[in-house]
């Protein structure tokens, strides 16, 4: 088993899906590629504003909502003054008032008006409104609004117990066949909300693995492919929702799959996530024994938590 511990990597937080699907390699320098992937995964996960550092996902009806680190806030965040101030929601748009002489500020150290309308994320990057350590946006959520917050000392960060892994398997470094499905294809993906959406899919991989054919559905994710997956690790020495992996785009049509680059969804780490499950074509009958093993922390959503 290998271990990677935590580290304060001081690097930007963004899902740099370039180097989760970075070309798959065979034999020693294929086993050194995927440390190195490891060691960029852990980066992106534990940096300042990475998926620890969630502390909110408040879904917002119409109304006015007090947010502030005092626990008489509807929503309470863990730093900055006792009250940020007052978001207003009125149908699709919110707004901001904030706390007379409440330390807040926008990006930039820039002041917050007495009034701010707020960018909702979506086409355009959202609003962000700072104080303390963190700072919160509003997203949209199907036809709801939700603000959404981070600080970089969350307990789920500060607390982080690293990550752990598979001894590298080279048996799943497999090559697929690509079956493309048409153009406007789609499939259903629910997520830990219960929430289902449609979701572009180019097509499916197909691979054998011991003699025996296993298929997985791809997402479309920019200039490569996405998949969620659970097999009969999931729930054992894997996380029990599935794990996540990326690969390039069919070539000659062929994939390349390394499971070695599995790795766990945000919602392992974090219950302020909405992570999407695999769907039902992607529950594979085989142990996949590669890649990240379950989180030994708390702090994610657990399986046993959506039942019912």
């Amino acid at each position: 088993m290998v271990v990677s511990r935590h580290c304060g990597a001081g690097v930007l937080f963004l899902l740099l899906t370039s180097l989760l699907s970075a070309p798959v390699l065979a034999g020693e320098e294929g086993e050194a590629a995927a440390m190195e992937w490891r060691e960029q995964r852990l980066e992106r996960l534990t940096a300042p504003f990475g998926w620890l550092s969630l502390v909110a996902l408040e879904f917002l009806a119409d109304g006015a909502w007090d947010v502030g680190s005092a626990a008489d806030n509807p929503v309470r965040l863990p730093s900055g003054p006792d009250r940020w101030g007052t978001v207003i929601v009125e149908g699709p748009q919110a707004w901001f008032e904030p706390e007379s002489g409440a330390e807040v500020w926008l990006e930039e150290d820039a002041p917050v008006p007495s009034r701010l309308e707020l960018v909702v994320g979506g086409d355009d990057p959202a609003t962000r409104v700072h104080a303390g350590t963190g700072w919160f946006e509003i997203a949209r959520r199907g036809d709801r609004l939700v603000l959404r917050a981070r600080d970089s000392e969350a307990a789920t960060r500060r607390e982080f117990q690293g990550l752990d892994y598979f001894d590298f398997n080279a048996d799943w470094l497999v090559e697929a066949r690509w079956e493309p499905h048409p153009e406007d294809a789609t499939i259903p993906i629910a997520d830990v909300l219960g929430e289902l959406r449609d979701q572009p899919n180019p097509g499916r991989a197909v691979f054998e693995f011991e003699g025996q054919q296993y298929r997985l559905e791809a997402l479309a994710a920019d200039e490569q492919l996405f998949f969620i997956f659970a097999d009969r690790t999931s729930g054992r020495s894997t996380y029990g929702l599935g794990r996540f992996l990326y690969s390039s785009l069919p070539e000659g049509g062929r994939v390349e799959l390394d499971f070695n680059r599995a790795y766990n969804p945000p919602c392992a780490f974090n219950a302020y996530t909405t992570c999407p499950l695999p769907p039902p074509e992607n529950r594979l009958d085989v142990p996949v024994e590669a890649g990240e093993l379950r989180y030994r922390g708390s702090g994610g959503v657990r399986p046993e938590d959506l039942s019912g």
